[in-house]
């Protein structure tokens, strides 16, 4: 969402740029542009005046300066003239010695002229007709003034820009986020649903967003239906299977088949792999479908009660522990979670003489669950025998050696890892590592 926010800031900003920096050059441009017309109208009356301070006398024509401005007196007062008929040239004692050319097309001089003192003028020619002759008369004004004030006017339109540029940008970054925020809560809604702290997306979404949020709680509410009836159907399966391997394995007991040790040895020995396949197949196919979010295993709110039971189960355990980071849930359904730990835990307090810690940590791309006793242990070179199926290191404990079989098929749905390694306890240490992807809590 952040991502957004920061494309959207930029590409405003980029466009609120190129609009600012072309409207600022087009307003000075055409700011320029009045003021040269109207400094052109000033110089077109400037020339007529200078036209009408041209005589005639015995000598020919003169220019009478007591009807010139002062300002023409003054040497580089920025007001220059130069009146051109015939033969003859009159220039204002303003230029001093500098001559002061004359534009080669009537009318105002599209670029400025340098002047004496460096001046930027601006030079106007008029044509009239005089005595009869042609009259040519140019008229300068030093334009560094306005130059100078334009760029003054420049930095200013350049300062409020920026100022209101960086408010815009703020109004506008607070204006897309509250325009995303249905979005964000809609994010962190999934995300919950994720982690199991919801079953359902709210209905009290946005009109753009209610079709999204209706077709999520459509096909979760499908997926629940359909994982449901799926669940059941493998139940009552494997509730029909049971009662008849049942009698089976009554019947195969009985005393007619005491003449027949063999046959009955071979009958148990069938009717039991059948019983093991059917409950792990049936466990199987249970992990084959995705869970439910608001199915996974709170271990603030499940662990104590498990450990309580087994304290019942194994009296002779009088330290059954625990260690999880406070709201951690895991994102596997609860009765498989419950049925991973619950065999490795039994298993655990099966050998141990005292002890036994369970310890579950949040790795950022794993999780990881150690599980330590203080019991005997079993030596390295007879771990592997572990991961056959049925494979019982001690016939004189009781159990058949399935519940080892049912956490590797889970943790093989789960794309999870599990090794024996000494404990620090003295007995065995069980250490599970489960993959955690993004989003789980």
């Amino acid at each position: 969402m952040k991502s957004i926010q920061r494309r959207l800031g930029l590409g405003l900003f980029g466009i609120l740029l190129v609009v600012g920096v072309i409207t600022a050059q087009s307003s000075l441009w055409l700011f320029d542009l009045g003021l040269r017309r109207y400094l052109q109208g000033n110089l077109r009356e400037e020339a007529e005046i200078l036209l009408t301070a041209l005589s005639r006398d015995a000598n020919g024509p003169q220019l009478n300066e007591q009807r010139l401005s002062p300002r023409y007196q003054r040497p580089w007062s920025g007001s220059y003239f130069r009146i051109d008929l015939g033969d003859q040239l009159w220039r204002s004692r303003s230029a001093w010695d500098y001559s002061l050319e004359k534009p080669s097309t009537a009318g105002l001089n599209p670029a400025l002229v340098t002047g004496p003192e460096g001046q930027q003028l601006l030079i106007y020619r008029a044509d009239f007709q005089r005595f009869g002759q042609p009259v040519s008369i140019s008229v300068a004004q030093d334009y560094t003034p306005i130059l100078q004030a334009s760029l003054r006017a420049q930095g200013l339109i350049v300062a409020l820009g920026c100022g209101a540029l960086l408010l815009i940008l703020l109004l506008q970054r607070l204006n897309i986020r509250r325009a995303l925020r249905p979005l964000e809560d809609a994010r962190q809604q999934v995300q919950q649903l994720q982690q199991g702290q919801r079953a359902r997306l709210e209905r009290s979404a946005p009109q753009e967003l209610e079709p999204l949020v209706t077709q999520i709680n459509r096909l979760l509410e499908h997926t629940e239906n359909s994982l449901k009836r799926s669940r059941d159907a493998l139940g009552n399966l494997g509730h029909a299977l049971k009662t008849p391997l049942a009698v089976l394995l009554s019947l195969a007991s009985r005393s007619e088949l005491d003449a027949h040790p063999q046959l009955r040895a071979q009958l148990q020995d069938q009717l039991e792999q059948i019983q093991q396949r059917l409950v792990r197949e049936l466990n199987r196919a249970r992990l084959a479908g995705d869970v439910l979010p608001a199915a996974h295993f709170d271990c603030a709110a499940e662990l104590p009660p498990l450990l309580a039971t087994l304290r019942v189960l194994h009296p002779h355990v009088s330290d059954i522990s625990y260690d999880a980071p406070p709201g951690l849930r895991l994102r596997w359904e609860r009765e498989d979670v419950l049925e991973v730990l619950g065999n490795l835990l039994d298993n655990a307090c099966k050998w141990a003489t005292n002890q036994v810690s369970l310890a579950i940590r949040q790795e950022p791309a794993e999780l990881l669950i150690t599980l330590d006793d203080d019991g005997p242990g079993i030596p390295e070179t007879e771990r592997e025998r572990l991961f056959s199926r049925g494979a019982r290191l001690d016939e004189q404990m009781p159990g058949h050696g399935l519940g080892l079989a049912i956490v590797r098929d889970t943790l093989e749905a789960w794309q999870g890892h599990l090794t024996f390694q000494d404990s620090p306890l003295g007995g065995l240490r069980v250490v599970l590592r489960l993959p955690s992807p993004k989003g789980d809590a």
